[in-house]
Parts: structure tokens; sequence; C-alpha cells
């Protein structure tokens, strides 16, 4: 049954997944495009707070927590955000669904190893200035696709309280955009095609620490740090002289050059600092804090005299808490109840207005009966950018679902 659950899971959100594409953001215009990884469903739900030694939930922003599972770990989610685009003058709606991760980790005694698949970011614009007049000139920006990260981790549990680890991340992927720019009344138009090709390493390495305070209370700590690393992009420049109908579909008529170049584009180093203090099973308030360098993203077809990249930092504050984690009678009593705020400088600045991002959240982990499995539903309100200097405000609302189920694998038969 679990087998079933889990394959026809991941079906729909691969389908789900490349019937539409991960963003609608115009600001995913930018850089590698709009980063959509913010970690597990179960973090997000607590604004990326996760500083506890877990043993039924892999936690993907610290290598550190897998000697820390106890049973193999088979963890997917996905999410439907909605989001409203608006300006100072007009507003638009725009709906996704996305495959978020998939991974399993795999418990060796001490040690721990994990490996997964995680749709890093997402490109998605569809960007339209258009003028009514006669002779007046138009343009029409279209992109498409994203980076992709192919993971694994491996860490020791050093001392009962402390967890040490390091992962290895391959980053690839490929970015489409279009321009095209044509003048009312005037049948022919030019179109500029622009692939990049995207590949690199970077590597992750994490500590988890945990100590008793009194018999009931502990203090946990997180502490990680990836590497400032290369990302390679070759780049195909392709332009045409194109025919336009009434209904805007394009036919190329004469083809004008090729060109092909390398860019190497620098993703930032990130240290993430988290504190809570709780107690296990019960309850867990903690706060998070983390700091990118300025990474240096901009690529030959989106690399212009107004954007520029700062550092970025994101502060978080959440928790969750359990009723009655061992509750017989009651199911709502062994409800995980989660929540969060969160407040980011997202490192992007356009028209000297750092972007920003602010949300809170909500989640329940929910528990399959019988097992350690569990169904973890998350709620993300929150507001990007700013309607001031002729930018985009989104104001978006996320529904996510993840699956972690637990069990005991290659385990030898005593009876066939």
């Amino acid at each position: 049954m679990i087998r079933k659950i889990i394959t026809s899971f991941c079906l729909l959100l691969s389908l789900a997944s490349f019937a539409q594409e991960g963003t609608a953001s115009p600001y995913s215009f930018y850089g590698i495009g709009d980063v959509r990884f913010k970690g597990t469903i179960e973090s997000r739900s607590m604004a990326g707070v996760q500083v506890e030694q877990d043993s039924i939930h892999i936690n993907l922003d610290n290598p550190a927590s897998f000697s820390n599972l106890k049973l193999t770990t088979f963890t997917v989610g996905g999410t439907y955000n909605q989001t409203t685009l608006k300006n100072s003058s007009a507003s638009e709606q725009a709906k996704r669904t996305t495959f978020d991760y998939l991974a399993v980790g795999l418990p060796m005694g001490k040690l721990g190893v994990g490996f997964g698949l995680i749709p890093y970011s997402s490109v998605g614009y569809k960007i339209t200035n258009t003028s009514d007049e006669a002779g007046g000139s138009n343009t029409r920006d279209f992109g498409t696709g994203g980076v992709n990260k192919a993971f694994f981790a491996a860490s020791y549990k050093l001392f009962p309280n402390l967890s040490l680890g390091a992962n290895v991340e391959y980053n690839f992927g490929r970015i489409e955009t279009t321009n095209l720019q044509y003048i009312n009344g005037v049948v022919l138009g030019s179109r500029e095609l622009n692939r990049a090709d995207l590949s690199g390493v970077n590597f992750n390495f994490g500590a988890l620490y945990q100590a008793k305070l009194t018999k009931k209370l502990s203090l946990y700590g997180s502490l990680s740090y990836k590497l400032e690393s290369t990302l390679a992009s070759d780049n195909t420049r392709n332009r045409d002289v194109v025919s336009l109908n009434s209904d805007f579909d394009v036919t190329s008529v004469e083809a004008l050059d090729e060109e092909k170049e390398s860019e190497d584009l620098t993703l930032p180093s990130e240290l993430r600092f988290g504190l809570g203090i709780g107690e296990s099973k019960k309850w867990l308030v903690g706060a998070q804090i983390i700091s990118a360098s300025q990474g240096d993203l901009a690529n030959t077809y989106n690399s212009l005299s107004n954007v520029s990249y700062e550092k970025a930092m994101k502060y978080s504050l959440g928790g969750y808490f359990i009723p009655n984690y061992s509750s017989f009678s009651s199911y709502a009593k062994r409800i995980v109840y989660r929540a969060g705020l969160k407040y980011e400088e997202t490192g992007l600045v356009v028209n000297s207005q750092s972007i920003k991002d602010k949300g809170v959240s909500l989640g329940f982990g929910l528990p399959i009966t019988g097992s350690f499995s569990n169904i973890n539903l998350g709620f993300e309100f929150g507001k990007r950018g700013t309607t001031s200097a002729g930018l985009i405000q989104e104001n978006y609302v996320k529904l996510s679902v993840g699956l972690s189920f637990n069990d005991r694998w290659f385990v030898k038969r005593k009876f066939d």
C-alpha cells in the first residue's frame, strides 16, 4: 500500500511539474531564476527553522541530520502556488503546481547517508511592453527552464549529542529566453533566442548539537556552511527576422546570426545558524539566521545596468507543538502543529530597490496510524517585491504537501 501511495504521488507531481512552469515571477528573469527551494514542507511550515536532531524527518538544509535517522526515510513534496502580481496601476493572478524535492535517507548505525533530487530554481516569466500608437514600438519577453540539484550526503554521530556531515551537489539545467521586438503596422519584426546550459558542483558542511538543560528541556543548535562555487554557462544566441500575424504567431523569415560563448557565474557562499529550546516530542521554539555572500549571477542575456546583487539575509522564527505524542484515544493530540515567521533580503537589487520577502507559515504533521510515517501539510502567506520604482509586488499563497515514509529496509527475513 505504501509503495502504491509513493508511486502515485510521485507520478502526479511529475505530471504537474512538467505541465506548468515552476514560477510566474517576473523576478525570475534575473540570475538563474526564482530560487524556489526553501527546505522540506516540515521546515517551511516553521519558516525554515529546523534545529532538532529528528529521527523520522530528513533535514535537507543540514547534511549532519542523516546520522540521526532511526529508520530508512523516503520523503517527497510538492506545492500549489497562487500569486497576485501587481504594480501601481494593475494586477494579474498566476497559478503554478510544482514538484519540490525527492530524497532518501539511510541509517547505518552512527553513520547516515542520503541522496536526492531538488528542482532548485525556475524561470517562468512573460513580460510585455506595448504601445497603442501607430508606429509604436513593442517588446515581448519569455523565459523557461531552471537549475536542478542532485546531491549525496553523509554524516557521522561523533558523540551522542553531536553530529557532523557534508554533502556534494551537482547543479545542472537549461534556461531558454526569447526577446521579440516589433512595430505597430509593420509585418516583420526581430527575435532573439538565448539558451544557457548550466552545470557545476558545490559542497556543504554541517553540524547538529543537542544538550540537556534540565530533565525535560533541551537546547538545540544547527550550523551549516555552503562554499562559494562556480556555475558554468554555455550560451547560444540566435537572431532572426520574423513575421507576425494578429494572433502574434511568429514565423521565422530570415536567420541573421548565431553566437556561442561561455560564462562563469558565481553561486554565493551561505552560512546558516540556528538555536532552539524545547521538550523532545512535545514542543520547540527556535530562531535561524542565514547569511549569503554577494553572488555574480548576471549572464549575457540578463545583464542590465539597473540590476545588481548584494549580500542576502534571512531571519526566521518558528516552532512546533504536539499535545500528546503517544495518545491512543485522540488522533488530534498526535498531530504536530507548526508555525513560523520570516523576513528575507533576497540579494537582488532592481532600480535601486532591494527585493525583500516577508511571510508567515502554518503546518500540520499528520501521523499515519500504525507506522512512523507521516503526511505534512504546509501553508505560506507572504509578500515579495514592491510597487515602488516601477516594480512588481507579488502577494502569494502556497499550499504544500509532503510525504515522509519511514520503515526498516534491507532486513534479512527469518522465515520465507
